[in-house]
Parts: C-alpha cells; structure tokens; sequence
C-alpha cells in the first residue's frame, strides 16, 4: 500500500541522524573525518514523500505527478508537505501560474532521481541475472566513439567479460542532458563539481582529399583556404564559424569563415572533405591513421591548440564504486599509450 509515513518533527530526525555520527578533526592534515559509531539506520528516510517529489519535480505539476504514481493528488501534496517539514525548506514555488523548483528543490531533485534509476536498473539487472550487476552508464562525443573509443571497448570486453556498459553518444559540447555514470566530453577547461581527468588536449589543421591538395599545390596557406570551401563542425550553442574563426587568428591570416557546409560532427565533416572538395579543420590525432595511409591529405604543417580537449568526467561519490573505477582507470590507460604510441611514431 502506497501510504504517508507518520508525521515526526524535523529537528527529532535530524538530531538522531546526527547521533548516528561523530566528527573528530586530524590535527595532522586538518582534515574532517567522518566516524560512523553504529550501522547506518535509514528507517527515518521517506520513501514514499522522495518518490512523490521525484514525480512532481520531473513534471512540475502535481496532477501528472500523481497520474505517474497512480495515486491521488492530494496524497501527493501530503507527501510533499510532509517532506518540506522534515527539510525545513519549501521544495516548490507555488506562487505563480506555473509550479517552479526552489533551491532546495533544485539541489535535491537530482540526487533523488539519480538514486531511482540507480536502483530500478540494478533490479532489472537482479530480473534477469542475480549475480549481474547493473550496467555502467558512459557517454562519448559521437567522433571519438568511432574512431578512437570503439577499438578501446573491444579490448576491454575482452579483458573484462563481467563489466557491462551502455553506450549514449550525442553532438554537444561539455556533459549530455541525459543522466550518465561517466561521460568523456568536447570540451574546453572548466571547473566543475565533477572529477575531470583529461585524456587529450585537441590539435588541429587543415585535411582535404589529396586531389584537392594536388590541385592547390605551391599556395600559400592563406589563399589555399580561401580558394576552397571550409567544412565546420557545429558546437552546441556556438557561431557556425568559430572553429574556422580561432584557427584563422592563431595563423594570423584573414579568412571568410562563412563559407561552406556544416556537420554536427568532425568525423562527418572530415569524410566529406575525404572524397568531395572542400577543407575540413580536423583533429590530427584522431584521423592519423587516415593522413599516414594517404586517404586524407594533411597540405600544411599548421597545427594549433584552439583550446578544446576530450574529458573524462564522473561524480566525486561515484569513485567508491569498483566497476566504476575500474573503467576509469582502464580508460585513462588506454588514452595515455595512444598518445605515447603516436608521438613515438610523429
């Protein structure tokens, strides 16, 4: 039965959690370290209030939180007034047209819904096979995933038969709007609330077809470009240009960088200028076996940095969980002696 649990005062629950702790200062390193004095006792936690408030967060509106539950409304509103008293905060703001998350409700919203899912997938998993664990959950910019990441995860699966991952890919720059466990990003340098390894810094330059290249031989750099069309790779939330627009001001050189076709990704930006006309700015780590073979056509030794990177990033929380580190470390690796592997053949 889907009921409330029996209202207690909000200071009584936080005051016996915190029984449940003692805090002692290291005088060494100055550090906070947490002691639990007994076995974690979560009976106080409510189950059914975080469930109600996870349905009407996700929605914003009590009614379809409550059709989502298949519960009433006004037993959801209980839950949630019930949770608030316990927070000693409001989780929703009611007082316009339209339901809005306060701060309290914007911080906690997450974690309630990441937990959910964290627990709905380990119990399909539990479904299908009792000794399986739940999946990982990893994200990877739709380039990388094929021309650098694929060959990885064969190697791992081989190494690693038990470890299941699910694999998202999606053209946009820093972390996916779906929930991830770890997620490599396009990106350049921030801070975050995350843990961010980087796994390589971007260099990039000019790459066309060798027919194109034969064509334009003995031009300079400057002329080279401006006599062909420039292939751009679209950044989320960035002028269609801005690639285009950073190489040109680190070469120095005056560039029209309106010009040409736009792709959502460099791979499909690159194989066009693989066998059509045009100059695709590409990353030259990722397509050096493509430029050592021949199919693609480096014209110019005119590498730069523009600043972006790919990064691994996962929650601080998420490093105590052994599957996860294990594919961390693993990942970190593997990037590492590709990039050995290429500077000692570069």
């Amino acid at each position: 039965m889907w009921c409330a649990r029996p209202g207690t005062v909000a200071t009584d629950h936080v005051a016996s959690a915190c029984k449940r702790r003692c805090y002692r200062a290291n005088a060494t390193s100055g550090a906070t370290i947490i002691a639990r004095t007994q076995p974690v006792n979560r009976r106080w936690l409510p189950l059914n209030a975080l469930r109600a408030f996870d349905a009407v967060g996700q929605r914003l509106s009590f009614t379809a939180g409550a059709q989502a539950l298949n519960v009433s409304q006004s037993a959801v509103s209980r839950h949630i007034i019930r949770l608030e008293e316990l927070l000693g905060h409001k989780l929703f703001d009611r007082s316009g047209q339209t339901l809005a998350l306060t701060a309290a409700g914007l911080a906690l919203l997450p974690e309630v819904s990441k937990s959910f899912d964290r627990l709905e997938q380990t119990m399909n998993a539990i479904g299908v096979d009792p000794h399986a664990s739940r999946p990982i959950r990893l994200h990877v910019p739709p380039s990388l995933l094929q021309h650098v990441v694929m060959p990885m995860l064969q190697a791992f699966h081989a190494e690693h038969p038990g470890v299941r991952i699910d694999i998202s890919s999606s053209h946009v720059v820093g972390l996916p709007s779906a929930e991830t466990d770890m997620a490599i990003i396009f990106d350049r340098p921030n801070i975050d609330d995350r843990v961010t390894d980087l796994l390589w810094m971007v260099r990039v330059a000019p790459v066309c077809s060798p027919q194109t290249a034969e064509r334009h031989r003995g031009k300079p750099l400057a002329q080279f470009l401006a006599d062909n069309d420039l292939l751009h790779v679209k950044l989320e939330g960035q002028p269609r240009g801005l690639l285009w627009a950073t190489y040109a001001n680190q070469c120095r050189i005056a560039l029209d960088v309106d010009r040409g076709f736009a792709f959502d990704a460099n791979s499909l930006a690159v194989t066009y200028a693989m066998h059509s006309d045009g100059v695709a700015l590409a990353d030259i780590d990722m397509f050096a076996p493509d430029i050592a073979s021949g199919r693609l056509c480096l014209p110019y030794d005119a590498v730069i940095n523009d600043g972006f990177g790919y990064y691994l990033k996962l929650r601080p929380e998420d490093l105590s969980d052994p599957t996860i580190g294990l594919v961390r470390s693993w990942l970190i690796a593997r990037f590492a002696e590709r990039q050995a592997d290429q500077a000692s053949t570069g």
